[in-house]
């Protein structure tokens, strides 16, 4: 599945990311790395999410959203 389908509340673990490559490696640099648990914070409309990643907050948008794969995790992966 993908991160613009993630439910409220739940976390997600990412399995793969496909954006340019600018834009993909600023949110490596940021955290966002493969097997990184995601929490789903809150929804914007189509697919725009709030997150949590690695203890901080982030808004993404349904272009970075629709291009990212997630698994179902738990909160302590």
């Amino acid at each position: 599945m993908f991160l613009k389908d993630a439910q409220i509340g739940q976390t997600y673990v990412v399995e793969d990311i496909r954006l340019p490559f600018q834009l993909e490696r600023r949110l490596e640099a940021l955290g966002m790395t493969k097997e990184t648990p995601v929490s789903v914070l809150n929804r914007k409309g189509k697919g725009i999410l709030i997150i949590k990643l690695r203890g901080t907050r982030f808004a993404l948008g349904y272009n970075i959203t629709r291009n990212i794969k997630v698994r179902e995790g738990t909160p302590d992966e």
